[in-house]
């Protein structure tokens, strides 16, 4: 029997790609834009290597491991991407039969906005490479990135409709046709789907990890919007009233945590960036969370720190990373 694991199940390594001139974070007319972009990618991968095994995808090792004082648990593995946001094209751990198992889907650059085809490549690179040991590798010819999906660790599935039913990926599924998929591949027993919530600014047609994550089995942490004036209002709002529905596996209503929404962020193009409180990263021993100089930013610690009394609670300030797209949890994958 499959499950994905949960993330806060134990982890061996955490995957992190980072940055190089031949993605979109190099700009030839401001020299300084790769060393501003590599700032969050830097203090991520440390705060993960504090505790735990780091493999940082990278294009050059020397110049990567230059860019840190100490490299204790941090491996360097040269591998060419077309981008950092290894989410979504980093391994999916699954557990079949008690024996540890790693999945590698397609992934197109989510419905095909951004080529793609260099980071479709890095899981089969990594694991021939020996990284991984004797771990199976299994390709799938499905579309399904990390960030698209969230589990509790015992068969539930928690998704977006908006994403995994889009016509960009796999010719548009019903749900229906999803759930068989997701049942056969991760040995989901139940999918709970999200039809509501979006973030201005994302490119992936509203990928979970930016909305509502579970914490615990019967626990989700959601984003909320409180301000009426906010283009979000209404979406986020339907999604908690979504989200205030759904029952656990033994008919249960979850236990509901709401996250605050950061205050509007723009870039120089005036487009509001999207920027989210549940991008968080759950590790062995610590929650690395997203902040935006923002008030909130203090108010999002202590609500993590009451979901997580025994991890600490680090934060990194992720302005750099909004301006591409993503955030925190989207530049990273654990592998369990």
């Amino acid at each position: 029997m499959r499950r994905v694991l949960a993330e806060w199940e134990k982890q061996r390594v955490v995957l992190i790609s980072f940055p190089h001139k031949d993605t979109d974070w190099y700009d030839e007319q401001n020299p300084k834009s790769l060393q501003e972009a590599l700032s969050p990618f830097i203090r991520i991968t440390q705060a993960i290597a504090y505790y735990q095994a780091v493999y940082i995808i990278c294009e050059d090792r020397e110049f990567a491991s230059s860019l840190f004082c100490s490299t204790s648990n941090m491996t360097f593995i040269e591998i060419p991407t077309n981008d950092t946001w290894i989410r979504d094209y980093g391994y999916i751990s699954i557990e079949d039969s008690g024996e540890s198992r790693l999945l590698d889907f397609i992934f197109d650059g989510w419905g095909g906005k951004f080529e793609a085809s260099l980071d479709n490549g890095v899981n089969k690179i990594v694991h021939q490479k020996g990284y991984l040991g004797t771990t199976p590798l299994e390709s799938i010819d499905f579309v399904l990135e990390g960030g698209a999906i969230e589990s509790d660790g015992e068969g539930t599935i928690l998704t977006t409709s908006k994403c995994l039913c889009n016509p960009n990926r796999n010719g548009g599924l019903s749900k229906d046709e999803v759930e068989q998929k997701l049942s056969l591949y991760l040995g989901a027993k139940r999918i709970l789907w999200l039809d509501y919530g979006y973030l201005a600014g994302d490119d992936t047609d509203s990928h979970i990890d930016t909305l509502a994550r579970f914490v615990a089995k019967d626990t989700i942490a959601y984003v909320e919007c409180e301000d009426r004036d906010d283009e979000h209002f209404e979406e986020l709002n339907k999604m908690k009233k979504q989200l205030q529905s759904l029952k656990t596996e033994d008919n249960k209503e979850y236990n509901l945590i709401a996250l605050p929404m950061s205050r509007a962020i723009y870039n120089k193009e005036n487009k509001r960036l999207p920027a989210t409180y549940a991008n968080f990263l759950i590790t062995n021993r610590a929650i690395i969370y997203p902040t935006y100089n923002d008030p909130k930013d203090k108010e999002v610690e202590d609500i993590l720190k009451s979901i997580f009394p025994n991890r600490e609670i680090i934060p990194i300030n992720c302005l750099k990373l909004i301006e591409q797209g993503g955030s925190l949890h989207c530049s990273t994958m654990q592998v369990c």
